[in-house]
């Protein structure tokens, strides 16, 4: 079953493990059951909370075990297909192995099957906009400038299109753009698998819950560019932020492979005419726009063609978005930013007064520095969620902190403080530095029900 082509899978006994309330095991799902598999979908939640998922995927002949896993489905599978969010480690997926199966995931398929050349986005912050921005540039440059691809396809971890659904309808001149996470690349390792082209945004701890250490995180983002190989008849390309400490240690390592191309990127790169016509606020965005201008040069297209594109580029929902703006006061929901330096890229973004609402989900990350920034940089903050008083402490700590600390026990709670602390020519960020799941279902449901009350307010 080398590459899990629909001709490899037909007959044999899939097991998709995490459906997922969104949709994550849909495409999976809907991929083995169309090439003749024997399909079973297996989830811990309940069919009432899948209800949406499993209607999509009505007729197709699935069977559902919902709301546990069971031990045989997993000793008797072919090919288990499992979500990202499940590490590799987990007792389910070790009897599957020892019972001779092929544990994989939606994105090693994809990669394995993809004719096109693909574009790999990784890094702790930053990959979401880098992503969607990258894709733009290419697709709108593709329609005013004569190149050698006719289609750009965006999908991922982003949460665009499905990435199997998609398959049949790439060519082999495209080119694809995904945002990859550590837990999609650190499943590279079972197939020595990744991208053509692999672009680092930076490196700083995240998702440590899960990969326990920071190394650890590094290494999983680390296969992005361990297992590239040459593609289309070209050297692998890897594209590395020359302003992060770890990137630029992976380029003085990886610079030094004569079979693959390196190529560096800095905010501080690009031009006072092509900052004029990006509208993303802050440095962190700037630092995005390098990264997405170095894929498209090296993939045909000059700059001013770039600069063309980019004046209709809007943020991405959830990333530093300005959803209301009342009084005088401006709201952002950055919701998206789940690690204490996503966050302190938000309060480096404006200059003006800041309040800020983090906390949330506890990811064992630490927040000294966070506590600092905020301490010097912010004019309140409000905290809410499982991590609230370890903020709180970590603002604290520092002697004479400018920022007035509130905790609250809701969303809307924290909206209704930082309404009452904010002025004329103020900005109220939600920029959580945390994980959502002690609170939300996911961040966008945060960030939508933060909007919600602010245009409420």
């Amino acid at each position: 079953m080398t590459g899990m082509s629909k001709d490899s899978l037909a007959g044999k006994k899939v097991l998709v493990m995490g459906l997922g309330r969104f949709g994550g095991g849909v495409d999976s799902a809907k991929y083995a059951a169309e090439a003749g598999a024997k399909v079973t979908v297996t989830d811990t939640a309940g069919a009432d909370k899948l209800a949406e998922a499993v209607n999509e995927l009505d007729g197709l002949g699935i069977v559902f075990h919902l709301g546990g896993h069971i031990e045989n489905d997993f000793a008797d599978a072919d090919v288990v297909i499992a979500n990202p969010a499940v590490p590799p480690e987990n007792e389910y997926l070790q009897i599957a192995s020892r019972a001779g199966a092929v544990v994989t995931s939606a994105m090693n398929i994809f990669l394995r099957q993809c004719p096109a050349r693909v574009v790999g986005i990784t890094g702790a912050n930053g990959k979401s906009t880098t992503t969607a921005l990258t894709a733009h540039i290419l697709e709108k440059g593709r329609q005013q400038q004569d190149t050698d691809y006719p289609r750009v396809w965006l999908s991922g971890n982003i949460g665009a299109r499905p990435l199997l659904g998609i398959l049949d309808k790439i060519d082999p001149d495209d080119i694809v753009v995904l945002e990859i996470s550590s837990f999609q690349s650190e499943l590279f390792a079972h197939d020595k698998i990744s991208t053509y082209i692999a672009l680092l945004t930076n490196l700083t701890p995240n998702h440590l819950d899960r990969h326990g250490t920071f190394e650890n995180y590094c290494a999983a983002k680390q296969n992005l560019f361990k297992y590239q190989k040459p593609s289309h008849r070209s050297k692998p390309v890897s594209i590395f932020n020359k302003d992060d400490k770890i990137a630029q240690q992976w380029y003085d390592l990886y610079q030094k492979d004569a079979d693959r191309i390196c190529l560096k990127f800095s905010a501080d790169d690009v031009e006072n005419v092509t900052r004029d016509t990006f509208t993303l606020a802050g440095k962190a965005n700037l630092s995005n726009l390098a990264a997405a201008i170095t894929v498209a040069r090296h993939l045909g297209l000059n700059i001013e063609t770039i600069r063309r594109t980019l004046t209709d580029f809007k943020p991405l929902p959830h990333r530093l978005e300005l959803v209301s703006e009342k009084n005088g006061v401006r709201w952002y929901n950055d919701s998206i930013s789940t690690t204490p330096d996503s966050t302190i890229a938000a309060l480096d973004a404006f200059e003006q007064p800041k309040i800020i609402i983090a906390g949330g989900y506890d990811k064992q990350m630490p927040f000294d520095t966070l506590g600092r920034e905020i301490a010097a940089k912010a004019k309140a903050a409000v905290l809410i969620g499982a991590t609230k008083n370890k903020i709180a402490q970590a603002i604290n700590n520092n002697p004479n902190p400018r920022a007035a600390v509130m905790l609250a026990e809701s969303l809307e709670e924290a909206v209704r403080q930082a309404g009452e602390e904010a002025r004329p020519g103020d900005v109220v960020i939600l920029s959580p530095a945390c994980a959502s799941y002690d609170m939300f279902d996911n961040f966008q449901q945060r960030g939508s029900d933060f909007t919600r009350l602010a245009r409420e307010l």
